[in-house]
């Protein structure tokens, strides 16, 4: 749904609206997430790598700060707009449109982060690919922070459902539509399936799936240290505590790339 050019600009509507937290978290979430994450950074000017970067939020927050950003995110639109964002700002930011699976840097950033949960929703292997990527594009000693959905209370946060509804257009066209929708929860592979079938008067249909794994600490830090990671730490409660994955449910994973 990324690249599809009516949802894609939906999309950016919901990253940009500062009351929800559906793409984007709310403007307090961003600053709390940026404070924690330059706590660890001991360098007054990095170059920094936001993968997922959306319409540039945390891009621009950091860029203002005086630092190096480069950002990559799979939609043009949301490409587009941070593109003329920045003009806008005069800020100095390198956008790339691309899937962050394809990264090609090698020792390149002081920091590389990923935010929203966004290494939840890869397959396996794709997941341990990103990882190998970006402790490539990392320069020695630079730091990876990430965050994903815990398992605390998961039987509330992961419900499985049924439901189906008629709009006469909306999030996924402009046009009437049936959306047949459903939830299935995998607890013994730690992901849950929300899937969604989008059927057109012309009877014609797409259905988009989206896969949200968990993780404890158990899960990742082994495949974090395989892949050549160092200093692990991981944290919860860094969030405020009124959105959807408040700082009870994300919790904060932080890593370096070893010295050389």
């Amino acid at each position: 749904m990324w690249t599809d050019g009516y949802i894609s600009k939906q999309l950016l509507e919901v990253h940009l609206n500062p009351e929800i937290d559906l793409a984007t978290r709310k403007p307090r979430s961003v600053d709390k997430t940026l404070e924690f994450i330059l706590r660890f950074c001991n360098r007054p000017i990095m170059e920094i790598l936001d993968l997922g970067c959306g319409p540039g939020i945390y891009s621009e927050k950091l860029a203002l700060k005086g630092h190096q950003v480069t950002g990559i995110d799979f939609s043009g639109n949301s490409i587009a707009y941070a593109n003329d964002h920045a003009i806008e700002k005069n800020l100095d930011i390198k956008y790339l449109c691309q899937s962050y699976l394809d990264l090609n840097f090698e020792n390149c950033f002081d920091l590389v982060f990923i935010i929203y949960t966004d290494l939840g929703v890869l397959i396996p292997k794709e997941r341990a690919q990103l990882l190998e990527n970006i402790h490539k594009a990392l320069k020695p000693g630079g730091i990876f922070v990430f965050d994903v959905i815990n398992e605390r209370n998961r039987d509330k946060k992961f419900q499985e459902y049924m439901t189906w509804k008629i709009e006469d257009g909306g999030f996924w066209m402009g046009k009437p539509y049936l959306e047949l929708s459903k939830g299935i929860h995998y607890p013994e592979k730690k992901v849950f399936l929300n899937q969604h079938t989008i059927i057109s008067e012309d009877d014609q249909f797409k259905t988009y799936r989206f896969w949200t794994h968990y993780f404890n600490a158990n899960d990742l830090i082994p495949l974090l240290i395989d892949i050549g990671f160092e200093n692990i730490e991981f944290f919860d409660h860094v969030l405020p505590e009124d959105g959807i994955w408040n700082g009870d449910n994300v919790t904060f994973y932080k890593s370096n790339k070893p010295e050389q």
